[in-house]
């Protein structure tokens, strides 16, 4: 993250996203795939650690060997605007993606491993209120009732791994729009840690 100035000389913290240039790899239709979606390559991948189908696959695309393939379906975008190996930069975009519009980044967040009930449900724990106790100050406590259910309920809010999930950020503010670069400034932050791969939706 970073921050920019506004006009009004306001300090507004903001994330800087690349997007693009992206490669169009595939069109599927109705016809061969059963359904009209769109798919798109990013990121430059060695040809050594490429294998042979995935090589094929790309060379059909006339593009060089891509990290991200991602598919978009036909309710978002239409096939027949796009032909195979077309790149897709932010210019392409540019009249949608203007300053002070709207976008959804999603991504996937920082994986935190395992946690307790504490950090991942925000709950209370026990605390040092009720006499005898002395290591129980981050339980979850009481789990269920007694004779009856003597089970606990599926769902129930306990510890166990935490993050590393798709996130999605809805209405993130465009801040600024750099064409010549392909950066897109959007305003707070984004799921992930630094590098990690995101996909905006308008």
């Amino acid at each position: 993250m970073t921050s920019i100035f506004t006009p009004e000389g306001k300090n507004v913290p903001c994330t800087v996203i690349e997007v693009g240039p992206c490669v169009v790899t595939q069109i599927k239709t109705v016809e061969t795939d059963g359904y009209n979606a769109l798919q798109l390559g990013f990121g430059e991948k060695k040809e050594k650690n490429t294998p042979k189908a995935e090589k094929k696959h790309f060379e059909k695309a006339g593009t060089s060997p891509k990290r991200i393939l991602v598919e978009i379906r036909d309710n978002e975008v239409n096939v027949n605007d796009y032909n195979l190996g077309q790149v897709i930069t932010l210019a392409d975009v540019e009249v949608m993606l203007k300053d002070n519009e709207y976008v959804d980044v999603v991504g996937t967040s920082k994986g935190k491993g395992f946690q307790g009930v504490l950090k991942r449900h925000n709950y209370s724990g026990v605390g040092g209120t009720t006499r005898g106790q002395h290591n129980r100050l981050r339980a979850p406590g009481s789990l269920g009732a007694g004779s009856y259910p003597a089970r606990v309920f599926p769902g129930k809010r306990m510890a166990g791994r935490m993050g590393g999930e798709r996130v999605k950020m809805q209405n993130l503010q465009v801040l600024q729009v750099i064409v010549d670069k392909n950066l897109l400034l959007v305003k707070g932050s984004v799921p992930g840690a630094n590098g990690s791969i995101l996909i905006v939706e308008y």
